[in-house]
């Protein structure tokens, strides 16, 4: 499947943010502090100017990683602190756009080491390049849509971050030189030099920034535009113009309004991803977002948050049951799983759900406010998902928040809703998120909120007093095939089915000979388990991703020789990710009733391309029982 990021550009110009270090300037850091350093110590302020950014109508925002390469670092005393730093950074970026719930793309900004490469300085290419794979495997594990390596002055350097980003990832790269006023880099290289060199990289965009203002900018882009070969994708990010101190401020003189002429004019250069670079503000982006929009048709413009058009609601009528209930059991059910925004706005998780229908999925899995981390109502997102997009939602719901008169409140209300597949979950405790102090209710865990769920479907509430009819819930409950009390855990999964649970979703697996360790024990204990089992699989990204959940998330176990093929994947970890991931589903299929698929960092589409690998939904004979 075609990246993403490289879809969406292939159908239309895309809007990247500003500048980062004005902003934070602005906000009383120091000229000669360490910016990226705020991704340690101000997190508050980078989140809210990326928001800021996002609210002025920016496709793209650029981590605030600019300079966190060991060399620069190094300056502030902070060259151990290279992971750290890019990872939050990409961190701080995500949750930014998890609050805004706008889908806009996440791009890993990676800057020159301000040394000298040799033959002409003293720091040796392989040197460079080891340190551009540190900062961009560090932004690789943050979850970054792209890379965008900028205000690059020599195509060595520049070389060498790209063969950098291609030894640890696959993703996109857009690659920008900066040139002084004689229209040539620091290096001395000319636009026709840029243009074969940065060809030969394969680079999937060419572009400028910073230099020294639109104007600049512009005549380079229209000298590159005739350089390269028609379909080639170019990138302007100008700078304000020559900055002016006055006082202790940089003062920046090119305005909001000019900018906005700068995109008429690249956008009849084809320039297809527009930008800016010092001394740009969320009000330049302001600027550059109407022009924008003024060139394009009613139907392609950006819809800000809350003017979505509303739509005619249909609901499930109460006595019918769901469609996932119709099909467990005699087809192979496929779910992708989806996490709610951190903010008001659910755009970015409905355009997912959207895409996940066109290619076909029917189900999706809410989570509620997984790892105790605040966000919207996951009942709320299943009933818009429902009637805006059309898809069957399972939602995750917990003990965790509710007592036991309030968990029944809300289940009467998701069953009027239409939102009646329900899997039943104790939740992750408050001490994992973000109000480790907050008071966690656990009336009952998930066994008894599955005994509550199967009592409703008889038409009574937990007291056994009538509710007016039966409900028509689908019930699951979860299992971990990989903990290491095997016999623990079938004991609890036991107890649930007895409680009235109409299937099983699995925590993520990376081979079946776990999954059939657990059935093996179960078995011994209790017989067959009896009802459908839904597997979970989670894609692996790279190697630093499958370490990351392997050694820190609970409930995820990798497999060594899970760990060991993401580690000889190096930069295709990705791929291997979806090959491995496709090899456990064509598996499952023989021993298993359906997958739920979840992916890292909303990638919907790396979920699409794992289905890829089942054709059509029909059961393995040895399940059709």
């Amino acid at each position: 499947m075609t990246n993403p990021f490289l879809a969406r550009l292939a159908s239309g110009a895309l809007l990247c943010d500003g500048a980062m270090g004005t902003l934070l300037h602005q906000r009383g850091v120091s000229i000669d502090s360490c910016f990226d350093a705020m991704n340690l110590n101000g997190r508050e302020s980078v989140v809210q100017i990326h928001r800021d950014y996002i609210a002025a109508g920016a496709d793209i925002i650029e981590t605030n990683t600019f300079g966190a390469n060991r060399y620069k670092l190094a300056a502030h005393g902070l060259a151990d602190r290279v992971r750290d730093i890019n990872f939050r950074g990409a961190k701080h970026a995500s949750e930014a756009r998890e609050v805004a719930g706008m889908p806009v793309f996440l791009a890993g900004s990676v800057g020159p080491t301000g040394r000298f490469v040799a033959p002409f300085g003293l720091v040796d290419p392989e040197g460079v390049r080891a340190a551009f794979r540190e900062q961009i495997g560090a932004l690789l594990e943050g979850g970054v849509d792209l890379l965008v390596i900028e205000t690059m002055g020599s195509i060595d350097e520049m070389t060498a971050a790209v063969l950098a980003a291609r030894d640890v990832s696959d993703l996109p790269i857009v690659a920008q030189m900066t040139f002084a006023d004689d229209g040539r880099t620091v290096g001395g290289n000319s636009p026709q030099q840029v243009a074969d060199a940065l060809l030969d990289l394969g680079v999937d965009v060419i572009g400028v920034n910073c230099s020294v203002g639109p104007r600049r900018v512009l005549e380079v882009l229209h000298e590159l535009s005739a350089l390269l070969p028609e379909g080639t994708y170019l990138s302007g990010q100008p700078n304000a113009g020559w900055p002016m101190q006055v006082g202790d401020r940089m003062i920046y003189p090119s305005t909001a309004e000019y900018f906005g002429s700068f995109v008429r004019n690249a956008l009849d250069l084809q320039v297809r991803i527009l930008g800016g670079c010092c001394g740009t503000t969320p009000q330049h982006t302001a600027a550059m977002r109407s022009a924008l929009d003024e060139q394009r048709p009613p139907a392609q413009r950006r819809v800000a948050p809350g003017q979505q058009p509303s739509r005619h609601i249909e609901l499930l009528p109460p006595e019918a049951p769901t469609r996932l209930a119709q099909v467990l059991g005699r087809e192979f059910v496929v779910s992708v799983e989806l996490d709610p925004p951190r903010g008001l706005n659910p755009a970015k998780m409905l355009a997912g759900a959207r895409l996940l229908k066109d290619a076909g999925v029917e189900f999706v899995n809410i989570a509620d406010s997984p790892m105790a981390r605040v966000r919207m109502s996951a009942l709320a997102l299943c009933f818009l998902i429902q009637t805006e997009v059309g898809l069957e939602t399972i939602l995750h719901f917990t003990t965790r928040d509710r007592n036991l008169m309030g968990l029944q409140s809300d289940l009467l209300g998701a069953h009027a809703l239409g939102v009646r597949n329900i899997i039943a979950l104790t939740g992750d405790p408050p001490s994992l998120g973000d109000y480790p102090n907050a008071t966690a209710v656990y009336d009952i865990d998930s066994t008894g909120l599955a005994r509550v769920l199967a009592s409703m479907n008889e038409g009574a509430d937990a007291s056994g007093a009538p509710i007016g009819m039966r409900a028509s819930f689908t019930v699951a409950v979860a299992a971990d095939p990989t903990r290491d009390d095997l016999e623990h855990e079938a004991n609890r999964l036991h107890r649930k089915l007895a409680a009235g649970a109409h299937f099983v979703m699995t925590q993520p697996v990376y081979d079946m000979a776990t999954w059939q360790r657990f059935v093996d024990v179960y078995e011994r204990l209790h017989g067959p388990i009896g009802v459908p089992v839904v597997l979970g699989i989670l894609p692996l990204q790279s190697h630093r991703h499958a370490e990351f959940l392997h050694n820190e998330v609970p409930g995820i176990r990798l497999t060594e020789r899970a760990r060991e093929r993401m580690r000889l994947a190096g930069n295709q970890g990705r791929k291997e990710g979806v090959a491995m991931a496709q090899d456990l589903l064509l598996e499952a299929r023989e021993q298993v009733h359906g997958v739920y698929i979840m992916p890292s960092f909303h990638r919907y589409e790396v979920a699409i391309e794992v289905l890829e690998a089942v054709p059509d939904r029909s059961l393995a004979a040895a399940l059709s029982r």
